[in-house]
């Protein structure tokens, strides 16, 4: 019988538990995966936590890659046999296989490992919706990233160079800054050691950055509203320090008519067509080497409340992936 992790209550890492369970046949609309790799991801945590409640008893996890070994009846873009990656809305990735809606599962290019396909579908996924379907950013245009040398701020900059976007990061320690900009920002700033806002002023002589992308919360938006320019956009897309508190929004006028918005990854791909698209871009990056993958660590699924301890402490480097 198959393996999962449950969660019966939110808390702490200790909550999660394995159990043995009976895989039935998949519905019309879905396909049954049998896991190679499964992604580690922050929301894994909100999750968790309860930050993003959901219902129990639950298993957790969003991303993952496989083989598909059952398919609906009335699912007709996938066969027995596919190598598949996925993004899920629906969490129940942490397991040997599962049934899941086939909407978001695609195709996975035999060029492109289980490994990279599990680890890149949600963070890959993320990068393609900020650059591409937040607000239009052109070439020469200057962002501001937030947690730069992190699974989805790696991917970030190796985009941005991609495009000739101009990024700025920011990472809690010099290592961090220096591997944010081997992978492709043209500054960052450790914001242990220096006051972002200056810093990124001084960087734009002034002027600030057109985009700031933000997935960090509380302790960083004030200080990012303050690094935009004019008519510039705020794109607050995770909460890792917490919830941003409620503001007054006629201060986005007093600082420029500045414009804020707080995307999730799954109002994007919530459409096959819409989702396969954005793979499509995400998967010829990664052929054409525009986008390198860091998984710089791997658990087995039995030690998942260690990677959880590791990621939530922000003791991570890169992408994480486990291993069922």
């Amino acid at each position: 019988m198959p393996t999962k992790v449950v969660m019966r209550e939110f808390g702490g890492s200790e909550i999660l538990e394995f159990s043995k369970f009976s895989l039935k046949a998949p519905n019309s609309d879905e396909v049954t995966v049998e896991h190679r790799a499964i992604g580690l991801n922050y929301i894994d945590i909100y999750q968790r936590t309860g930050l993003y409640p959901l219902e129990l008893p639950t298993t957790l996890g969003v991303e993952a890659s496989g083989v598909v070994t059952e398919v609906g009846e009335s699912v007709t873009h996938l066969k027995i046999g596919d190598r598949v990656a996925y993004a899920s809305a629906q969490p129940g990735a942490y397991s040997d296989a599962r049934n899941l809606d086939a909407t978001q599962v695609c195709k996975l290019p035999k060029g492109v490992s289980f490994e990279i396909g599990a680890a890149v579908m949600l963070k890959g996924l993320t990068v393609q919706y900020l650059f591409h379907r937040t607000i239009p950013i052109s070439r020469n245009d200057t962002v501001l990233f937030h947690a730069a040398a992190g699974g989805v701020g790696l991917i970030a900059c190796q985009w941005a160079r991609s495009e000739g976007i101009n990024l700025i990061g920011t990472a809690g320690s010099d290592e961090k800054c220096k591997l944010a900009l081997e992978n492709g920002a043209k500054h960052c700033i450790n914001y242990k050691d220096q006051n972002f806002v200056e810093e990124v002023k001084k960087l734009t002589d002034g002027a600030g950055v057109e985009v700031v992308m933000d997935s960090v919360g509380a302790s960083t938006f004030e200080g990012s509203l303050d690094c935009l320019k004019p008519l510039g956009m705020m794109i607050s897309f995770g909460n890792a320090s917490g919830k941003v508190p409620p503001f007054d929004i006629s201060r986005l006028a007093a600082k420029g008519s500045l414009k804020v918005t707080r995307p999730t990854i799954f109002s994007h791909i919530a459409k096959r067509n819409t989702c396969q698209q954005m793979a499509d871009q995400l998967f010829k990056k990664v052929s054409e080497g525009s986008v390198n993958l860091l998984i710089g660590q791997e658990f087995h699924l039995s030690e998942i409340a260690r990677a959880h301890d590791m990621l939530e402490a922000r003791e991570t480097t890169g992408s994480t992936i486990l291993t069922p």
